[in-house]
């Protein structure tokens, strides 16, 4: 992707800046979304966050809160979401991401540690997220490839996805997009670039946007898949946008398939 130079909108607040005495760290982190109830500390099950701030506490000898960038479901991945956190410690920054990757479960790994800019904060200074969705596009479901993509066994026009896609691109209220039930103060979200494209039996949707709503991209992606099997007519993606009416849109696509490749800062 090209470098970005976007503007977040964010107003600093006292949230930006580490306490007296500490200071703030800057993780990317991949992980494996499979055995988690996702990124988010629940009392359900397992989280991504929980696990990065057991292994911090325990690193640090301090009580570690993480803020991530995104608060991914669970069964979703990511290969580069960003996280921040607070700490007195000594051990230099780049260091951290050596020490925890020791202590972490091997499907959480920190591809880099370093320190956080001043006014620094994972979530609210992001400015751009690409996320990915990929089918496995074949007669029957792959066995290797089954926890990281959705199976679909009729055959997908990629091209004609990916014209209609482009619908999407710009400025809009997406409300249509977004799961029944969600509470934000805005449906309305920038889309920058879209694509879907077919290697091999793979059909991937790449979506490049300054936020995403509750279940955006996987709703996008199946009605992308109903514009394929002719479920939806061509050029009915406008009209869908227009409406701001979630039921008009496709189905949302199970979580697996799901990635979130990097955040803009």
């Amino acid at each position: 992707m090209d470098k970005l130079t976007l503007v977040s909108g964010h107003i600093p607040s006292p949230a930006d800046y580490p306490p007296e005495g500490q200071r703030r760290f800057k993780l990317i982190v991949e992980y494996d979304g499979t055995a988690y109830c996702g990124w988010q500390r629940q009392l359900n099950g397992p989280s991504v966050q929980q696990e990065l701030e057991e292994a911090l506490s325990r690193l640090t000898h301090e009580r570690v809160s993480v803020v991530g960038s995104s608060r991914t479901d669970a069964g979703v991945h990511a290969m580069g979401l960003c996280a921040h956190f607070d700490s007195a410690t000594r051990i230099p920054a780049e260091k951290i991401a050596f020490a925890l990757n020791t202590m972490l479960p091997a499907d959480i790994r920190i591809r880099e540690s370093s320190a956080a800019p001043e006014g620094f904060h994972a979530r609210f200074a992001s400015c751009g997220k690409v996320y990915t969705y990929t089918f496995f596009n074949a007669r029957h479901a792959n066995a290797m490839g089954r926890l990281y993509s959705a199976h679909v066994p009729v055959v997908m026009d990629a091209q004609r996805m990916h014209e209609e896609a482009q619908a999407l691109l710009g400025t809009h209220d997406f409300a249509a997009f977004a799961a029944s039930g969600s509470v934000v103060k805005s449906t309305v979200r920038t889309i920058y670039r879209v694509k879907v494209e077919r290697s091999g039996d793979y059909v991937t949707l790449t979506v490049l946007g300054n936020g995403f709503l509750y279940n955006m991209v996987r709703i996008m992606a199946g009605t992308l898949l109903f514009v394929s099997q002719g479920k939806i007519g061509v050029d009915d993606i406008v009209g869908i946008i227009k409406s701001k009416n979630r039921d008009n849109a496709g189905p949302t696509v199970p979580p697996h398939g799901l990635y979130l490749d990097k955040v803009f800062y």
